[in-house]
């Protein structure tokens, strides 16, 4: 039997929630009849309220956080689910506490999308490596310097502690519990109810394509940087991306060469080229057109995107695309 207690913080992610939820769920029972023989599943929030996700939905919920230490024992986990509003620094001291506890009685801890934060502020996290989005990496790095903040996983687990990028992630890491808890039949029965390809592994990186300006003191390029991210796929002119940060287009220009040594132009250049080559790793089976991929990345055409990938990374995507196939087949055999 494996247990997960779920915690829903204010405007928590509905899709990373119900995701990992629904793999509880289909696990429990054969037929998604949804009985809770395999899995068990209790949904909370400290006081027993009722809590909107980020997407304006507001979901009831079992019970307030049990009072009784003796009920920690029903939990082998406990999934803190957060969302948007890992800006608030406050959390109320009956929750930090209650999370304290569970912790020292051994339950372990699964830190879902944003509610990873919350695991930190607790004091919960220290050195340890942690998942996080890459769209609030910067953010839970500026807060939480300590820990070891990634973006180049789907989750991670550090025995005691589990966090998860949130979104889709979340159902990666339901079935890497499903599978140590109850076994790879159960897991693969939920695959095959949800209609997913397989079991994603939990070090394939994030589809981020996140530049590292930890050390750009200059915030212009830096909010700049992060709406260029924003935009990879519909690629910003020079000028909306001066607008946002609101400054002149020659200014702009200017601090990026100082910062970073390339115009933006370049540097979002550089990001969707990164995209077009995760793609071009990530392709079930290699069957996505290159041209499809070239779209995707924002570019006009497979040819333009073809020049500069050959341009950056001295082979045409379709060599990457060959070559990485063979080594993906040789890592298995």
């Amino acid at each position: 039997m494996l247990s997960v207690g779920f915690i829903l913080l204010h405007q928590f992610t509905l899709a990373a929630f119900a995701g990992l939820l629904d793999v509880l769920r289909l696990a429990a029972d054969h037929g998604g009849r949804s009985r809770q023989i395999h899995t068990r599943w209790r949904v909370m929030s400290m006081d027993g309220l009722p809590r909107t996700s980020s997407a304006g939905a507001t979901l009831s919920v079992d019970s307030a956080l049990p009072d009784d230490p003796a009920q920690f024992a029903q939990f082998d986990y406990i999934a803190v689910c957060g969302g948007n509003d890992y800006p608030n620094t406050y959390l109320a001291p009956p929750l930090r506490d209650w999370l304290r506890e569970a912790s020292a009685h051994h339950v372990r801890m699964l830190g879902i999308c944003t509610g990873t934060f919350v695991l930190a502020q607790a004091g919960l996290i220290g050195k340890r490596a942690v998942c996080i989005h890459w769209n609030v990496l910067d953010a839970f790095r500026a807060r939480y310097p300590e820990a070891r903040a990634v973006v180049d996983h789907l989750f991670v687990d550090e025995g005691d502690v589990i966090t998860c990028a949130g979104s889709t992630a979340a159902i990666d890491l339901g079935l890497y519990l499903v599978t140590r808890h109850c076994g790879r039949a159960e897991a693969q029965q939920v695959v095959r109810h949800m209609m997913l390809q397989g079991i994603r592994p939990a070090k394939l990186p994030q589809a981020h394509f996140y530049a590292d300006l930890t050390q750009i003191k200059d915030i212009r390029v830096r909010q700049a940087a992060h709406f260029i991210e924003q935009r990879i796929d519909n690629p910003p002119t020079l000028d909306a991306i001066a607008r946002y940060v609101g400054v002149g287009r020659r200014q702009l220009e200017r601090a990026f060469r100082e910062a970073l040594g390339v115009s933006p132009m370049a540097f979002l250049r550089s990001l969707r080229l990164e995209y077009g080559r995760w793609l071009l790793l990530n392709n079930p089976s290699g069957i996505t057109q290159i041209t499809q991929i070239a779209l995707d990345c924002g570019f006009a055409d497979g040819a333009h995107f073809s020049r500069d990938f050959r341009a950056k990374f001295g082979v045409s995507p379709r060599e990457f695309q060959r070559e990485a196939g063979g080594q993906a087949q040789g890592d298995d055999s």
